[in-house]
């Protein structure tokens, strides 16, 4: 039996911050705030639902590789921001999924109250029509995350066709290009 939703909900929300476009999304966890922030940061416990990282964060580049997909490339992350447990903003280093550069800046936010964490997992968006590829492919990792965290197997979890395509339509409608 499969975990994923039979519809999906689209979660991705437009905000301007900083003066730029960007996705946002939120999820909670009946947990406390290092907990989830482990999930979100530490190699062995993101492998369970995204993927893995390695290198030297105190050096301020890490490079990360997506393993939910395959034959993803690993990629150079900048870290500009690491306040555990609370704040870490990365920006990726080299060419997007199109060949440009296109540096993917992530930001996640959590917060702790009454023992239920926030997660608030952002994304810049150099353009507003990106969001009809990103934002159904977020909604499924964030998905795959609290699988993962509930104890579920997040590759139960399918991206397609309940994320992508099916997805794309709402998100084409909150960011219009």
């Amino acid at each position: 039996m499969s975990s994923t939703p039979t519809t999906p909900t689209a979660t991705g929300r437009h905000e301007r911050r900083e003066g730029r476009d960007w996705i946002v999304f939120t999820r909670t966890f009946r947990a406390p705030v290092q907990d989830v922030w482990a999930a979100v940061t530490e190699p062995e416990r993101m492998a369970r639902w995204i993927g893995t990282w390695h290198g030297d964060p105190t050096s301020g580049t890490v490079w990360f590789r997506m393993t939910a997909e395959e034959g993803m490339p690993e990629e150079e992350h900048r870290v500009e921001a690491c306040e555990p447990p609370h704040r870490l903003r990365t920006r990726s280093v080299g060419e997007g999924p199109d060949g440009e550069e296109h540096p993917w800046v992530l930001e996640l936010r959590l917060s702790e109250q009454g023992g239920v964490t926030t997660l608030e997992f952002c994304q810049d968006l150099p353009d507003p029509a990106m969001a009809h590829h990103v934002g159904p492919g977020w909604d499924y990792y964030l998905d795959r995350l609290e699988a993962a965290f509930g104890g579920r197997d997040a590759d139960e979890v399918e991206f397609e066709p309940a994320y992508y395509p099916g997805l794309m339509a709402t998100y084409q409608e909150r960011f219009p290009g």
